[in-house]
């Protein structure tokens, strides 16, 4: 029987023993329902509830257990209740949340970072659809954190929207005042509509987590658990346009050269109907974005880093099906390659520069979730030096001539997303999605195309998920590519004991690298995972899990065997709230590795082994730290490869204001195989020792919710050092020293001292709702040389022998909403005398200065 009727036959028999199941199960209990009344004056959102509107309005109580316990009420002495209300403008939130106020913990911390923190949490769903919420949270230190979610992403926390909320800590707990205006949500104009609720509370002390909805973490996606909101009257959807405008200066410092820049730009947000939101960044900036980790990267593939750009990570979930958008690719590297002469060299951009990007998304009602991304790059050119010499009559040197030009290495370039997404049964979906990339002229083009679905049984046990992806790369002056890819998983959603198939197939056509990221095509991979694990505490732990995994791996074409493997994961937490695991992986019998030659031939070793394992200590504690370390060995005959990597992160909270993490990581491999270099048109390997130690160091002083300094320092050191003998690569993939290459007697010599240095201090000042000031220094360096017999402290003196870039850069973001901005001209130019003496008092009292 061939592998494909072995997986046809999989998955009849799994589909049976889905079908099979005794409906024993209900998903859900009765839903609670909370009634809202109108506001008639607007509560001041201060955390001292004395609002008229709090007096009357009905109260959500009796939350239950989820984590670790399932299914226990809070005692009287904390308890919690919260009340709601509205008006034309917004959504308004009181909870008195029950709690002896010295173990509330409440360290400060940036926004969306929830630190040891005690958290309270609205979540909200206007179309009530069980899959798409907006959630809202009140750390007990007074910061925020808000968050898009569906079963697809899971939470989002890129998202941020501008609302208001305030804190008291009180002799018998702590009380949270929340506003939340319209324009942070989508919904259509609404006489009497019923929107999906929950509150969450959160104990940092113990990771106790509870619901005002029951709800059961065995089964089903959150959304399906929520409440329900009932009382809202003829909800008018706001104009939602928002504008940022942003101004940044930049000072650059390299070499003994200094730049400096001035930018202006805006990002807008625009709700074209009550469910759709235009987002776009006009002349953008990005200047201070994160800077990326960089490695030494020795394998085949190319090296990726995470996206750090906000306008890039927020509301890209419809973006994201199908994994065909990787955001780097807009204002990444250039694409072109350039033919050069012995006697040139070329001076290429390191990115990009993105001239306006774009994205329009919503979802309706009815579940229909609709994105168009499109974004524009500038033409982009490399500088290429060209030297010639001048020679005499003796052909001896008498002048060189040095001319420069310039090519375009990226044109004119658009990028598009197109997606459609609908939505059903609360827990399901099926999209399809389109990416397409236009360059100018001579240069390729590039389109994607995927069908997705996410689909699970009414009761929430079984799930499958499936993709088909076609891509289509124009070469312009050679024929078009059309290539394929497929992906399916099947797995068990429910329960203790838990289990998965999944299938992926590309073929040697599939190329999505213009907007999309695959390292690499044709493969015909197989793979099965079974799983246990607890949702109640059971002795000394508050949960385990038990894991165990094969693969197996094939070319698409030919349908060879490359590889396989298998292995297994233990992960606990104990009642004190330290975690620990291990985890072991075994490549048994003959590898097959048919990239790292970059000729396609294969390259063969056999029996790798590893190990590992980690604990990680209680972060409620002033000093907690994590440990990891793990060893692998290869039992092949005739090698001796063996390696090793340990992690250690000790971090100290003096205070609830101050956190310093320290981080090391050392690598150590001895023996191991690879590609070293090309020479005389083949691949040369060869045996080496490589070692990576890397040190970061990260503290943050947050002065109160709305100021804080941060703090990130980051050294990479790697060598890589060779055997003196190097490698060919035979036919059959083993390797043979015959040819008799060395070190020596290569053009380049492979070995590798490489190095890079980053410091980052900024200042953060929040001095309205959704403005920034935000000052950045940093200063960077990088050494690539050949000298890996250097110790760590020679290598460290050569990096700070390298010129040192400094910038310096600081940005203003104001945050302006037309609504206020609308209701400003509304007034009168001149208060009343009244209204005069309520500004004063009322500024008096923020300021805190007495009548």
């Amino acid at each position: 029987m061939n592998q494909r009727s072995i997986f046809i036959l999989f998955i009849l028999v799994f589909c049976s023993v889905v079908h099979s199941q005794e409906e024993n199960t209900v998903l859900t209990k009765d839903k609670k329902t909370l009634n809202i009344k109108r506001a008639s004056n607007k509560p001041k959102i201060d955390g001292v509830l004395d609002d008229a509107i709090w007096t009357n309005a009905d109260v959500a109580t009796d939350f239950i257990q989820f984590r670790p316990e399932i299914g226990n009420k809070l005692p009287t002495a904390q308890r919690t209740e919260v009340k709601m209300s509205y008006d034309d403008d917004a959504i308004y939130v009181a909870a008195y949340l029950y709690d002896d106020p010295m173990k509330i913990m409440k360290q400060l911390t940036t926004r969306d970072n929830f630190g040891q923190n005690d958290f309270f949490a609205v979540i909200l769903n206007p179309n009530n659809d069980a899959q798409n919420d907006t959630e809202f949270f009140v750390f007990s230190s007074g910061q925020q954190a808000d968050a898009i979610a569906n079963p697809t992403i899971g939470e989002d926390f890129s998202w941020n929207a501008v609302w208001q909320s305030a804190v008291q800590i009180v002799d018998d707990g702590w009380i949270v005042e929340i506003e939340i205006p319209y324009r942070t949500l989508r919904f259509p104009e609404q006489e009497e509509p019923t929107w999906g609720l929950q509150f969450h509370r959160h104990f940092r002390r113990d990771r106790s987590q509870y619901t005002w909805n029951e709800f059961d973490p065995t089964q089903g996606n959150i959304g399906l658990y929520h409440g329900e909101l009932k009382g809202l009257k003829n909800l008018k959807p706001p104009v939602r346009l928002n504008l940022y405008p942003f101004s940044t200066g930049i000072l650059n410092s390299f070499d003994g050269d200094t730049d400096t820049d001035l930018t202006f730009g805006m990002d807008v947000k625009y709700g074209i109907t009550d469910n759709f939101t235009l987002d776009a960044t006009l002349v953008p900036d990005f200047s201070q974005a994160g800077f990326d980790r960089v490695v030494l990267n020795l394998g085949p593939f190319e090296q990726t880093f995470s996206e750090q750009r906000q306008f890039f990570t927020e509301g890209v979930d419809l973006f994201s099906k199908g994994d065909l958008f990787f955001s780097r690719r807009v204002g990444g590297r250039p694409s072109g390659e350039l033919d050069l002469d012995d006697n040139e060299e070329a001076d290429i951009p390191e990115e990009v520069k993105v001239l306006n990007a774009v994205k329009i998304s919503g979802r309706t009602k009815k579940g229909l979730g609709v994105g168009v991304f499109n974004a524009i790059t500038e033409k982009t050119y490399a500088t290429i030096t060209r030297s010639d010499e001048i020679f005499n009559e003796n052909n001896e040197v008498i002048d060189t001539i040095i001319t420069k030009r310039r090519e375009v290495i990226e044109p004119f370039t658009n990028y598009n997303i197109l997606v459609v997404d609908q939505q059903f049964n609360g827990n399901s979906s099926v999209s399809l999605i389109n990416t397409n990339v236009m360059r100018e002229g001579e240069f390729r083009d590039g389109n994607a195309t995927a069908l997705v679905t996410n689909l699970q049984n009414k009761r929430n046990t079984y799930v499958i998920n499936a993709e088909a992806k076609m891509s289509n790369v124009n070469y312009q002056n050679s024929d078009s590519e059309t290539g394929f890819s497929s992906f399916f998983y099947m797995a068990k959603t429910h329960g203790n004991l838990r289990y998965s198939f999944d299938h992926s197939f590309a073929d040697t056509k599939y190329e999505i690298n213009d907007l999309g990221l695959n390292f690499r095509n044709n493969f015909n991979n197989f793979g099965a995972d079974i799983w246990y694990q607890t949702f109640e505490p059971k002795g000394k732990l508050n949960n385990y899990r038990i894991n165990a995994w094969i693969n197996y791996r094939n070319l698409a074409n030919p349908g060879v065997f490359t590889g396989m493997n298998f292995g297994g994961r233990y992960f606990a937490q104990t009642k004190k709230l330290n975690s620990y695991g291990f985890n072991f992986n075994v490549e048994p019998g003959k590898q097959y590795d048919y990239f790292e030659s970059r000729d396609g031939r294969p390259f063969i070793f056999e029996d790798i082994a590893s190990v590992g394992g980690f604990y990680s200590s209680n972060y409620n504690k002033v000093f907690a730290f994590d440990i990891d370390g793990g060893i692998f060995k290869i039992f092949e005959e005739g090698r001796d490869l063996f390696g090793y990597n340990i992690f250690l992160s000790p971090r100290v909270r003096p205070s609830d204001k101050l956190l310093m993490i320290y981080s090391f990581s050392l690598n150590m491999s001895n023996g191991s195989r690879g590609y070293a270099t090309y020479q005389d048109d083949q691949p040369i390997f060869g045996e080496r020792n490589r070692k990576r130690i890397t040190n970061t160091v990260s503290a943050n002083y947050t002065f109160n919710p709305f100021n804080s300094v941060a703090l990130s320092f980051r050294h990479y050191w790697d060598t890589v050092n060779y055997d003196y003998e190097l490698f060919t690569l035979l036919d059959n993939g083993r390797l043979t020293t015959d040819q008799g290459y060395t070190v020596d007697n290569v053009d380049e010599s492979p070995n590798i001292n490489f190095s890079t240095w980053n410091i980052d201090l900024s200042y953060s000042w929040q001095f309205a709702p959704g403005s920034f000031l935000t000052a950045l220094y940093r200063n960077q360096l990088f050494n690539f040389d050949t000298m890996s017999q250097d110790s760590y402290s020679e290598s460290l003196d050569t990096l700070f022998d390298q010129p040192i870039q400094h910038t310096i850069s600081v940005r203003l973001q104001y945050f302006l909403d037309f609504n206020g901005i609308k209701s400003i001209f509304k007034k009168s130019n001149k208060p009343q005398s009244g209204q005069a003496n309520n500004f004063l008092s009322n500024r008096k009292r923020r300021f805190g200065v007495n009548s």
